[in-house]
């Protein structure tokens, strides 16, 4: 069950992503044989096994995977499909929020209409929207994420130490954990995409609780983020790692880096989406991991937590392969594909059909979404990727100290009042 927040808020915009993963692979730009079909992702850890299973289903299909680091992927997805070096299908984010995202791609022509694959109509109106550029669909929009405290059991066990729960214990939290000689979260700030993550687990709370309608306000003009709460999400944000919530360095971690220190118990956690208990999982196999909302106040009643679609999968318009590649993308949509994208990934399906019993350690977030406490992650929302990648670099130049949150949140309304 989707929330109705979640359903509201993304219906109220005509097209509204976020991001995961890492790692590197071979060009997926080669081969055109019939048999052969390239696929560019990022979704790191979670793919494989859907490509294995589609493998299996398709005796003699050759699958070219390359698998690149969100930021990669973002970078270089528009300068290959404008060169005609694409592959047959890739990840595509939902909504407007990055320049890898649904509406970036579909409306200079890049993605091929989906509308009439048996699954597109199938998917709720909350995710169909964020799949679709004027009415038509185009992204395959597998999977539901949430942003939040991710714990690793063990770790808070050697270190008698439970999750908090309001903004006090937070912080309290944090510094009995470095009493203990192990820093609460992992912080990899080295990939910029990361940098917004707790902000927006923070912004979820802060901002939309006292303002459930601050994105319709935005959109009218009637409000701004310098002038609004999210100047006490950035506040908050800084006062963690002020209060010694983070290792030391998160501007020299890496993604991938931060992983390995919440698996292992170095840090008794990390702020991340529910993607990365599968990779947690991956570097500690008999780990237990749980998704638990991150406090912004005092008062647990006011918590919300981020939910919405994830990364999904589109298909070239150019498309050396378009049959395989429709072929693959209705596999990913279908039950037996969903299913195993998010049990494997550690989320929830967009389909209510698929019979899918969610992972224990997503108990938290299925109860915020089924009770209607979630708000879309927000870049989803923004009328241009330019609002998100001044967020992402600010945040690190605030990192360093080359920047202050005001300059930073007045960057970014420049650029949402630029449009689209």
């Amino acid at each position: 069950m989707i929330s109705t927040r979640l359903s509201a808020a993304i219906a109220a915009v005509t097209a509204a992503g976020l991001l995961a993963a890492c790692s590197g692979g071979t060009d997926a730009a080669g081969g055109n044989s019939s048999t052969t079909l390239t696929i560019a992702s990022q979704d790191q850890g979670s793919i494989e096994p859907v490509v294995k299973a589609f493998e299996k289903a398709n005796p003699g299909i050759d699958v070219r995977l390359t698998i690149s680091s969100a930021d990669q992927y973002q970078q270089q997805i528009r300068t290959k499909l404008a060169s005609g070096t694409g592959p047959d299908v890739m990840s595509v984010w939902p909504g407007n929020g990055n320049p890898a995202a649904t509406y970036v791609l579909a409306k200079p022509g890049y993605l091929l209409d989906l509308s009439d694959r048996p699954w597109a109509s199938k998917l709720p109106d909350a995710v169909k929207t964020v799949a679709q550029y004027q009415g038509k669909t185009y992204n395959g929009v597998f999977g539901l994420n949430g942003i939040g405290a991710v714990y690793n059991q063990d770790a808070l066990d050697m270190a008698g130490l439970t999750p908090p729960g309001t903004w006090t214990e937070l912080l309290d939290f944090c510094k009995d954990a470095n009493a203990k000689g192990t820093p609460a979260f992992a912080l990899g700030i080295q990939d910029n995409w990361v940098t917004q993550i707790v902000l927006y687990a923070l912004a979820a709370t802060t901002v939309y609780g006292p303002d459930p309608d601050f994105d319709k306000k935005m959109q009218a003009g009637q409000a701004t983020f310098a002038d609004s709460p999210w100047t006490t999400a950035m506040a908050k944000y800084q006062q963690m790692a002020k209060s010694g919530c983070f290792q030391k360095d998160p501007l020299g971690t890496s993604y991938e880096a931060a992983q390995g220190l919440a698996a292992t118990g170095k840090t008794l956690g990390i702020v991340q989406g529910n993607w990365v208990i599968a990779l947690l999982k991956g570097k500690n196999p008999s780990g237990k991991f749980t998704l638990r909302a991150l406090p912004a106040t005092d008062t647990p009643s006011e918590f919300l937590m981020p939910a919405a679609g994830g990364t999904g999968y589109g298909v070239n318009a150019k498309a050396k392969n378009k049959d395989l590649a429709l072929k693959f993308v209705d596999f990913v949509m279908s039950p037996e594909g969903m299913n195993l994208f998010v049990t494997t990934q550690g989320g929830l399906p967009t389909r209510p059909d698929t019979g899918f019993t969610p992972d224990p350690s997503l108990a938290e977030l299925s109860t915020f979404v089924n009770d209607d406490r979630t708000v879309p992650f927000m870049d989803q929302l923004w009328p241009n990727p330019k609002v998100q990648q001044s967020m992402l670099s600010g945040l690190q130049e605030i990192f360093s100290d080359q920047s202050t949150p005001d300059e930073v949140l007045q960057t970014m309304d420049a650029d949402y009042k630029s449009g689209s």
